[in-house]
């Protein structure tokens, strides 16, 4: 079943929905990280929310930018999503893991940390991007982006976000959902919605038992005008390339690159996102120093 982001509203465009089923996209992003357990399910979130909140923005060229840092083993984990799906990021420490906690769940919140912020980074093409952030609120995600929704954009939102792990390590289902109620929609809806998603069974088991993320969304706005709007495929992406990291290495200056230069070594540079290793020979090496020259 092929991974599939929705658009949708309910009770006549007073309820907004972003939903997605990342399991393929999530597989292969702990593939490329070579993630544990309990750091493949922190990842994983992350990812679906990036994707999910990346396709709310308007236009092509806009990004957004997501960032969880708690003080825990996992270190930070940042994400960056565009308006058509596409999602990449990275986890500092792939390797953080933890037994499971009381509830016999992988204990995210335990390696992301309670101490620390949730920073969202909108790029929306002007001089400065817009920032906001917040303090974790649980460690577990949904429930902090729901808790910034609240507090920082008043919207009143409900965060779904699961990532089932085999015991291989593979990403058995992973998907999430955003819901949010608009200015003007009655108080009652809000009541009768947060009921529904209390007593559904969570968003992993319902994909593990069959369901598409559509037949999610039918489930819960069962008689409550459900519209879809719009579907896409999320993806992993990444945009860097020999170029670019090129150009990183002119960031660190002449003395450094002089240095590096000297010792005679092939440097090998390795992408954050994706993990692609980049090689530059003495040869190159000498050839960034020209150009540095050239433009001072």
């Amino acid at each position: 079943m092929m991974d599939n982001l929705i658009h949708a509203t309910a009770h006549d465009g007073f309820v907004r929905i972003i939903a997605a089923e990342t399991t393929d996209l999530v597989n292969e992003a702990v593939q490329q990280h070579n993630t544990m357990p309990t750091a493949s399910a922190a990842f994983g979130r992350m990812l679906t929310a990036g994707s999910l909140m990346g396709s709310m923005m308007k236009n092509p060229q806009d990004t957004i930018t997501v960032q969880i840092n708690g003080g825990g083993i996992s270190g930070g984990v940042l994400v960056t999503g565009k308006s058509d799906g596409r999602v990449k990021g990275y986890i500092e420490n792939p390797d953080a893991d933890l037994p499971q906690n009381d509830a016999g769940k992988l204990n995210v919140s335990g390696i992301i940390g309670l101490d620390g912020k949730l920073t969202v980074i909108m790029d929306l093409g002007m001089k400065e991007p817009y920032v906001s952030s917040v303090p974790i609120y649980t460690g577990e995600i949904a429930e902090d982006l729901a808790y910034y929704y609240t507090v920082s954009e008043q919207t009143p939102s409900a965060v779904a976000l699961g990532v089932l792990i085999e015991t291989d390590g593979s990403v058995k289902k992973s998907g999430g959902f955003i819901i949010q109620m608009l200015p003007g929609a009655h108080e009652m809806i809000a009541d009768i919605l947060m009921f529904r998603l209390q007593e559904i069974p969570n968003l992993t088991t319902m994909l593990c038992d069959g369901n598409t993320i559509k037949e999610v969304l039918e489930f819960i706005f069962e008689d409550m005008g459900l519209k879809i709007l719009e579907e896409k495929v999320p993806k992993l992406y990444c945009d860097c390339s020999q170029e670019r990291v090129a150009k990183a290495l002119l960031t660190i200056g002449e003395k450094d690159l002089q240095e590096l230069y000297d010792d005679n070594k092939t440097e090998e540079l390795v992408c954050h996102f994706c993990n692609t290793k980049y090689h530059f020979e003495h040869e190159d090496l000498g050839a960034l120093l020209d150009e540095i020259r050239k433009n001072a």
